[in-house]
């Protein structure tokens, strides 16, 4: 048992909705999964039978991997209430978390985050799931804005470790510090951003996203090559070593060649190295090789990380069964 038991409520009950739902109630926590929009009684009953369906067959995935014992299941769906949206002060109102996970219409968050103000205890945290709003624009919706921010969930909720928290400049550090405590207990790994657009996961992935568009625009590759040499080249990659680390890794002067080439050859300033690029440079800060970049390697064992990093990547290969054994 935990110290502190939440009462978490889960304000729509779509995919991403339902995956919250689900990553609480398996780590023990009774989850409220409310679907807000209003629906002749029909259909809302459909609505929520589908988020418990999928709860129930992501739940029998992950038993069939040996995830968990089938035997489990029902205790993990026992602690999902569904409710209806009339039913929605009283869920509310007792409420120690609530996630809103509405779908990204500004006007509709709004509208919601009114709703729910309205009902919660004034000390209720208040986190909305966007992937497009500021915590700062979102947070003019809600009463007490110290106690809002935004907790970033990737697809599918329930497998992704990674939800980035992202406050506003009137979140209080308390708040935030609560949250990623929470997010902790629940078996996730949060990250801590500032209000920015995209965050820190959609918007390197946009700009990845949209050059590999490209690459079969330009007619440089087919999209099975492409897929090819993102997933063994650059997924692999940066499964070991986060994007920053990896610059460090290779040298940051690499990077700055590479990239002004890149610029010159396609006649493009987007592949223009930025300006903190630069500076590193400037200052001989170029990574591993220099003992300093991103990070600072000199209070470390240098060999021992390399040897721990390069571990990783076959470990990795072994598992993929794309480990070139040597000629006999």
């Amino acid at each position: 048992m935990k110290i502190a038991e939440p009462i978490i409520a889960v304000v729509g009950a779509g995919r991403m909705g339902t995956g919250i739902a689900q990553v609480f109630a398996y780590s023990g926590y009774k989850v409220e999964l409310i679907d807000i929009k209003e629906r002749p009684a029909t259909k809302m009953d459909k609505a929520l039978k589908s988020a418990a369906n999928e709860i129930a067959a992501n739940l029998s995935f992950l038993s069939s991997l040996n995830v968990l014992q089938e035997s489990s299941i029902n205790g993990i769906l026992g602690r999902i209430g569904y409710h209806y949206a009339a039913q929605t002060e009283e869920v509310l109102a007792k409420a120690d978390v609530v996630f809103e996970a509405v779908p990204e219409v500004l006007d509709l968050k709004r509208k919601v985050f009114y709703r729910i103000s309205s009902i919660v205890n004034p000390k209720t945290l208040i986190a909305s799931t966007t992937s497009s709003f500021s915590a700062n624009v979102l947070a003019e919706y809600v009463e007490n804005p110290e106690r809002f921010l935004n907790t970033h969930w990737l697809n599918p909720a329930y497998l992704i470790p990674i939800v980035e928290v992202s406050s506003g400049e009137r979140t209080s550090g308390l708040v935030l510090e609560e949250m990623v405590k929470l997010l902790e207990m629940a078996g996730k790994i949060p990250v801590k951003c500032s209000a920015s657009p995209g965050f820190i996961v959609p918007r390197i992935q946009a700009l990845a996203m949209n050059e590999a568009a490209r690459l079969i625009e330009e007619g440089v590759g087919m999209p099975e090559d492409i897929d090819k040499a993102t997933r063994l080249g650059f997924g692999l990659r940066f499964a070991v070593l986060g994007m920053l680390e990896f610059i460090d890794w290779g040298g940051g002067d690499i990077l700055y060649y590479a990239s002004n080439s890149l610029k010159d050859a396609l006649k493009d300033e987007r592949f223009a190295p930025p300006a903190i690029i630069k500076k590193n440079m400037e200052d001989g800060n170029t990574g591993l090789k220099t003992g300093q970049g991103f990070y600072n390697f000199n209070d470390i064992n240098v060999q021992e990380y390399k040897k721990e990093t390069l571990t990783k990547f076959v470990n990795i290969l072994r598992y993929l069964d794309i480990l070139v054994p040597p000629a006999l």
